[in-house]
Parts: structure tokens; C-alpha cells; sequence
């Protein structure tokens, strides 16, 4: 196939260097560097070419998902600090290893996500997680265009559930279901990574399945003991809500809430509407 291959430089582990060596070990067409938030989505609309290849960190890759057509085929190699799309694909965490794999040009159809219309392609969160990920860009990028690193994240994490005392009261309806303090919407299993950590949050998505959701009822410090054993078990008695391989959930706040797609964060809503597209674009894996 010929391929086109879309670079962030402003990814954390992405050079011009290396977008060079990705691209011959792609064998890529065109190379095109993205200037702006958002140019991502309008290059994947101009591809011409069979395949598009974005070399860049998770919000790279969900701007191509909103905007490249449905014929054209996608590859993701990881450039950012986590990268969870393409390390949910098995693909290597190392770039020219990844570009490697694709190269061989095996695809695989998987299902996405939308969120009030836009396309997701691992998680999306309301509330809690949203707020950590708006917080995290709050803090800016080092010189070198490095976002902070797990650890910037586990502090800001500590900091933001001391200021909330850790008391989370249900703050939000997910119609048809009940409250819940915040969800996490899954497309993928692992929700996301801390390190080589795969935080499983909820258990058992599928990237060509439905929508699962994990919703706390409530959320009180007593209850950290057992959020830490479902992260390492998957079982607890915690109250949750859990719903698994869904086409539709609907969330309405009882006040503004951030709301986050694949990590990056897109604005407050009052409401949102969740939908499985299956099938929907054909990767490269």
C-alpha cells in the first residue's frame, strides 16, 4: 500500500530524526509534520494514498480518527509518553520497531467510540479522570517538548484527591442506570498505562466490541483500599456501575463536568451521548 505518514513534532519522543526512519522503514510515500492542534484531522482528510501512518502520542492519533475517510487504512506508531492505542494494538513500544510491524501491511477492523459525535479510539471520562488530565496540561511542557512524566501525574493525582478530601458524591446520571460520581468509558482494555503498568479501567473491552463503562457510585476514602484491588485484582465491593459491550450510554451532569478523549482534554458538558461505532476504520496491527 502506498502510505502517507503524519508526524507530531510536538509528540514527547518524536524528532525529525526519527520521523525519517520511521518513514523509510515504512517505506512512505509523502511525509507531511503537523503545525497546530486540530492539523492533524485536516491532513488525514487530504490523504490520497491507500494507507495513513501517524507517528505522534495519543492525541495524533485521535485527530486522524476524525478525519480520515473510510476506506483509508491506519497505523499508529507511539511517540507520545504513553501511547495506549498502539500498545493495545501489541504493537512495540519502540517507534522504528513499530514501523517495522506495519510495514508488513497485516490490518484488523476495530470499533471506535463517539462522544457527542466525536471519535474516540480507547477511553473517554467524565469528571474525575478528565479534571487530572486538565490539570497535567495546566502544567505546560518541559523545552524540549516533553509533557510531564508519570510521576508529575501521580502527584497531581495525591494532590487533587486531598483537596476533594477524597469524598466523590454522585454527580452525575448515566440514564437508565442510576448516579455515579464519574465514568470511565472504555473501548480498549487497558484503560491506560502508568509506566509498563496497565491500568485495566474497566475490565475487558474490546477494540471490536461495544462501549464498557466503570462508574463509582460514590467515592470516599475508605473506599481506596478496595479501588486499589480492583486496579490490581479486578475484584472489589465497591459500589460500582458496570456495564459491558453497550452501543449507547447517555450521561447527564447535574453541572458542567471536563470531559476527556483519548487523554486529551475537550472542553465541559452537561450531557453526553456515547456510541459504539463498530467496524468502523481498518488498522494496521
Amino acid at each position: 500500500m502506498r502510505t502517507t505518514l503524519i508526524v507530531n513534532p510536538f509528540a514527547s519522543r518524536v524528532t525529525v530524526d526519527l520521523a525519517e526512519q520511521v518513514a523509510r522503514a515504512l517505506g512512505a510515500a509523502v511525509t507531511v509534520f503537523t503545525e497546530r492542534a486540530g492539523h492533524a484531522t485536516e491532513l488525514a482528510r487530504e490523504v490520497d494514498t491507500e494507507a495513513v501512518v501517524v507517528f505522534s502520542g495519543d492525541g495524533g492519533f485521535n485527530e486522524v480518527l476524525n478525519g480520515v475517510r473510510p476506506e483509508t487504512v491506519v497505523g499508529f506508531v507511539p511517540g507520545g509518553g504513553t501511547s495506549v492505542l498502539p500498545r493495545a494494538l501489541g504493537l512495540p513500544r519502540d517507534p522504528l520497531a513499530a514501523a517495522r510491524v506495519l510495514a508488513a501491511g497485516r490490518t484488523q477492523r476495530i470499533s471506535l467510540g463517539r462522544a457527542n459525535g466525536r471519535r474516540f479510539g480507547f477511553a473517554a471520562g467524565i469528571g474525575l479522570d478528565a479534571e487530572l488530565v486538565r490539570r497535567m496540561d495546566a502544567r505546560g511542557r518541559a523545552e524540549d517538548g516533553r509533557r510531564p512524566g508519570d510521576a508529575a501525574f501521580a502527584w497531581t493525582a495525591v494532590r487533587t484527591l486531598a483537596e476533594r478530601r477524597v469524598r466523590f458524591e454522585p454527580a452525575l446520571e448515566v440514564v437508565g442506570h442510576g448516579r455515579v460520581a464519574f465514568a470511565l468509558v472504555a473501548n480498549a482494555d487497558p484503560y491506560s498505562y502508568v509506566g509498563r503498568l496497565p491500568l485495566r479501567l474497566p475490565r475487558g473491552a474490546r477494540l471490536d466490541g461495544g462501549l464498557d463503562l466503570l462508574a463509582p457510585r460514590s467515592l470516599h476514602a475508605r473506599h481506596l483500599p478496595g479501588a486499589v484491588r480492583y486496579v490490581l485484582t479486578g475484584r472489589t465491593r465497591l459500589p460500582l456501575l458496570q456495564l459491558h459491550d453497550v452501543d449507547r450510554i447517555e450521561i447527564r451532569c447535574d453541572a458542567a463536568l471536563p470531559l476527556q478523549l483519548d487523554g486529551e482534554d475537550v472542553g465541559d458538558v452537561t450531557e453526553v451521548v456515547l456510541e459504539a461505532e463498530r467496524g468502523a476504520v481498518s488498522v494496521l496491527v
